[in-house]
């Protein structure tokens, strides 16, 4: 645990526990939300790139037309 973070738990320690709890809370959110987001974004890039790739085919098949 770096220092910086220590520090952090040691001044919320003195917190009244409703807060701890609120901040517990928070954090825990916050970091449920990361996790959130590095799965749906790993999960689009695999979804994009399969979707670029039968563009790629489809134009090479010549079964696309220009937008006009």
């Amino acid at each position: 645990m770096t220092r910086l973070l220590e520090e952090v738990f040691r001044i919320a320690s003195t917190l009244p526990e409703a807060e701890q709890d609120a901040l517990a809370a928070a954090i825990l959110d916050e970091l449920t939300a990361d996790a959130r987001w590095d799965g749906l974004l790993t999960e689009s890039i695999t979804s994009l790139g399969k979707l670029a790739e039968e563009a790629r085919e489809e134009y090479r098949s010549a079964r696309t037309a220009p937008l006009v």
